[in-house]
């Protein structure tokens, strides 16, 4: 485990022991309390002799993501006792229900601009982020995808849901929206946690503003034409003081923005990887279909690509047309 994930872990030990010791000193005797200062001890004592994080069963590594939902985690999935499976399996499907609950308005028509899109978890939750929030006749979209997976993932996902929501909702000038979302989240999320995203405005004239921070290049189509908007800036949570340029762009009536994540870019069959060009292609191809049946199409693409092999990664999908 990485020396900052460490430290971090060692500091909320440490502050749960605080928080039990002054509880235990106020309230009447509590076995409960006083057994979660022993596991807390237990904790530190296997910090400090270098064995913490290592399952007490098989002595392998326990998942990351776990652990930095409790540290107090002592044996790996493999070796979970059956109600603990049971808890898991309880805490697990009320963290995907939470997520599908944050997902926007399915086929949601705005200000001239119809849309689709297709969110798939490869698990129980995601780390991709997808939302659409229609404000003062514009729309405001944004697709992402944290770094990592399980629960830790998902819960940066959500934690930029909230942070987008809250931002979009002060009428900032986009530029100044990201900019302020990559500061609060450089703050609170660990060393090498960051998050790629696709975020910008629609406005009913056409006009699109775009800023692709270290994500995947977001495709617009039309009749005659075939953009690929590469990245501007770094993604989200590597720097505190980074700064994002726009991409400005006018889409006409029956154009199409196309965000994705690596679940599509990324799959792969038995020797090949789909790649951009092949996304380029699909969509250039689909391009006079409406949002839906665009995504449909890409679906169905992906689904012969990978032959009924596994999927890797969480897929998300956005079509965003301007009709009007």
């Amino acid at each position: 485990m990485a020396t900052l994930e460490t430290a971090f872990l060692h500091d909320q030990l440490e502050e749960r022991k605080r928080r039990l010791q002054a509880a235990i000193a106020v309230a009447p005797p509590n076995a409960g309390l006083a057994g979660l200062l022993h596991e807390v001890d237990s904790a530190l004592a296997r910090m400090a002799k270098g064995s913490y994080g290592l399952c007490q069963e098989c002595h392998e590594p326990v998942e990351q993501d776990r652990l930095l939902a409790d540290p107090l985690v002592r044996y790996c999935l493999d070796h979970l006792t059956v109600p603990e499976r049971a808890a898991l399996q309880r805490d697990l499907d009320l963290a995907s229900e939470v997520q599908r609950n944050l997902l926007p308005q399915a086929g949601l028509r705005t200000g001239g601009w119809e849309t689709s899109y297709h969110y798939a978890p490869v698990g129980p939750v995601s780390g991709d982020y997808c939302d659409l929030i229609p404000s003062d006749g514009q729309l405001f979209f944004v697709l992402g995808d944290v770094s990592g997976k399980g629960v830790a993932a998902s819960m940066l996902m959500t934690q930029l849901h909230a942070l987008f929501r809250s931002l979009t909702g002060m009428a900032l000038p986009l530029g100044q929206m990201v900019t302020r979302a990559n500061r609060v989240f450089c703050e609170s999320a660990l060393a090498g946690q960051y998050a790629t995203l696709v975020c910008g405005q629609a406005k009913p004239t056409g006009e699109v503003e775009i800023h692709n921070a270290g994500h995947w290049p977001a495709i617009v189509v039309g009749r005659d034409r075939v953009l690929r908007i590469e990245s501007t800036g770094l993604p989200l949570g590597m720097f505190c003081e980074s700064e994002f340029s726009a991409t400005r762009l006018q889409l006409e009536v029956g154009d199409t923005l196309f965000l994705y994540t690596d679940g599509l870019s990324e799959a792969r069959n038995e020797g090949d990887e789909y790649g951009v060009d092949r996304v380029m292609t699909l969509v250039r191809q689909q391009a006079a279909r409406p949002p839906a049946e665009l995504i449909a199409a890409c679906l169905d693409e992906l689904r012969a690509f990978a032959g009924g092999g596994p999927r890797l990664d969480d897929l998300t999908l956005l079509a965003i047309r301007r009709r009007s």
